[in-house]
């Protein structure tokens, strides 16, 4: 074997270029191109757009997840009364008080109609509150025919069996002729949430929230 000769470049020939070729050109590097302005306008007139539609839906989806905590919260409270009194052999009663305005529910353990010391207390968020009223389309508790609906202005009692009743005049008579509706607002701007605590005759709670054309 013979050692490979050495290439020898001719004036003006490259390493590695062979005779009779010419200069092998290096390709330039290409310029990226960027966005134009119209391109940036379009995109950003359709993130516009989509959050038009997003945000009004995002906001109320908020305000109702919060105003159904509240609920949740209020029928949490109402339990807790209604075992504590089958425990106790004792009626209590659940009372609603404003205090630095907060809205607050507690159960009223010697049944004065306040919310004292030492007594279970909840605290809403600042823009609920317990509603003056029903709303135009009050909640209906299917299969209950009664026909009797208490509601925020019936004070809630339970009887020592645990039994729900309108507590008035230091009596708390059971089975209640129907069954409770307590209703809550949630103060939104331009417009008012409505959610509720049901409560059927034989104790049971649950929580529903108004979407604007049924409750859920």
């Amino acid at each position: 074997m013979f050692p490979r000769a050495l290439e020898i470049c001719r004036p003006g020939q490259r390493h590695g270029e062979t005779a009779g070729e010419g200069v092998v050109s290096v390709p330039r590097r290409g310029t990226v191109s960027g966005f134009s302005l119209l391109e940036l306008m379009i995109v950003l007139a359709i993130s516009v757009s989509i959050a038009a539609f997003a945000i009004p839906s995002f906001l109320s989806a908020y305000y109702n997840i919060r105003l159904k905590a509240a609920c949740n919260d209020l029928s949490s409270l109402l339990q807790r009364a209604r075992i504590q009194s089958a425990r106790q052999n004792a009626i209590y009663t659940v009372t609603y008080q404003i205090i630095g305005g907060v809205q607050q529910a507690c159960i009223d353990l010697d049944n004065s109609g306040t919310c004292d010391a030492g007594e279970p207390v909840i605290a809403f968020n600042q823009s609920i509150i317990m509603a003056p009223g029903a709303p135009a389309t009050p909640y209906v508790l299917v299969g209950d025919t009664a026909g009797t609906t208490f509601t925020n202005t019936t004070t809630l009692g339970y009887s020592q069996r645990g039994l729900p009743c309108a507590y008035a005049g230091g009596l708390c008579t059971t089975p209640a002729p129907g069954y409770f509706v307590y209703y809550l607002q949630d103060r939104r701007p331009g417009t008012v949430g409505w959610g509720a605590v049901v409560v059927s005759r034989s104790g049971r709670t649950k929580s529903v929230i108004w979407d604007g054309a049924a409750w859920e």
